[in-house]
């Protein structure tokens, strides 16, 4: 099925459609996109290339199979919660062509954690698969819930990522505090066994708050910080949708989440995964020269289509050879110093 065609669609159908065209064997299946210079290890995971998918695109791990043959280094499946739950209202997914970028109000609308972990289990994969970490709109303790998830899916996962960042789960960024997120991670990383976690983090966050965030990732021995969710700035849009309550992603956001993941990359030696607003190999490498290790993709996807992940991934590894890298662990943050 044609993006042309899935266009005509309401979005989040549009989506659900593309889901099961995957499913269906109806996408590209390139299989491993690598190189020598292309392999990159990100906090003991052995990539086959630095592009992952980012989470929200398979939230309920039901297209692992199809999307781990898509030219991908490592997906990202989620967002669970411990218990399943149906999200907020719709319509809560609006498309913003002229931006090209999407503005999204889910609420963590998935299956639950047992039934996502059973499908991961289950699933044959020939890439590192993780998960982003929910909680409960309606839990009263949405630290226990980080904690919950990640001990169901230790033993079926290859990393799991701690999810403070999203803007529609109400107050749940103000686990992102200093407090609170040191409180929040010591308590996934009792039980995490030998799971590397990793954090992701808003891109709305003051110069202090990001230092914050640095010191408690250090400190709680996280091992990788993914730099960043969606931003509820609107600054610069003409789309009609443009005034929609949610998280904002797609190429407007490219610019702010590569200024934080560079500022971050001066605090900490954890590694980071740049993600926001990436469209081409270009802006990829873009994020690598500024401090990233690897990067993720989703709202591109929805304009371009998978057929651009392993043009980004061969593009990549044309701009390392240009500027006379061996590998990606070479360029990481080369131009940092223009983002900062």
């Amino acid at each position: 099925m044609g993006l042309s065609v899935l266009r005509q669609f309401d979005p989040e159908a549009a989506h659900g459609l593309a889901i099961r065209a995957l499913r269906a064997g109806l996408a590209p299946r390139p299989g491993p996109v690598s190189t020598p210079r292309l392999a990159v290890d990100l906090a003991g995971l052995a990539l086959l290339n630095p592009v992952g998918l980012a989470a929200g695109f398979d939230k309920n791990a039901t297209a692992i199979e199809p999307l781990s043959v898509a030219g991908f280094g490592f997906i990202e499946v989620g967002a669970a919660t411990p218990l399943p739950q149906s999200g907020n209202d719709k319509p809560r997914l609006f498309r913003l062509s002229e931006d090209r970028a999407a503005i999204n109000r889910f609420g963590f609308n998935n299956d639950g954690v047992d039934a996502i972990c059973a499908r991961i289990a289950s699933a044959k994969r020939t890439v590192p698969v993780g998960l982003n970490l929910g909680a409960n709109k309606t839990s009263p303790d949405r630290a226990a819930d980080f904690a919950r998830v990640m001990e169901v899916a230790k033993d079926h996962v290859d990393f799991a990522t701690v999810n403070v960042s999203s803007p529609n789960t109400e107050k749940l960024r103000d686990l992102q505090g200093k407090a609170a997120l040191a409180g929040l991670l010591e308590g996934v990383m009792q039980v995490r066994g030998d799971t590397p976690v990793m954090l992701k983090i808003a891109p709305d966050l003051t110069d202090a708050e990001i230092a914050d965030v640095a010191q408690v990732a250090q400190d709680a021995g996280v091992a990788a910080i993914i730099a960043t969710n969606t931003t509820l700035s609107r600054e610069g849009l003409r789309s009609a949708h443009k005034d929609e309550a949610g998280g904002l992603s797609g190429a407007p956001l490219f610019e702010k989440s590569t200024r934080v993941l560079a500022r971050l990359s001066t605090l900490t030696d954890v590694p980071i995964i740049g993600v926001g607003g990436i469209s081409d190999a270009d802006q990829a490498y873009a994020k690598i020269c500024a401090g990233a290790t690897a990067v993720q993709l989703y709202t591109a996807l929805v304009f371009g289509g998978l057929s651009m992940v392993g043009s980004i991934a061969r593009g990549i590894d044309e701009r390392l050879a240009r500027d006379g890298f061996a590998s990606v662990s070479e360029a990481i943050g080369s131009r940092r110093d223009d983002w900062l």
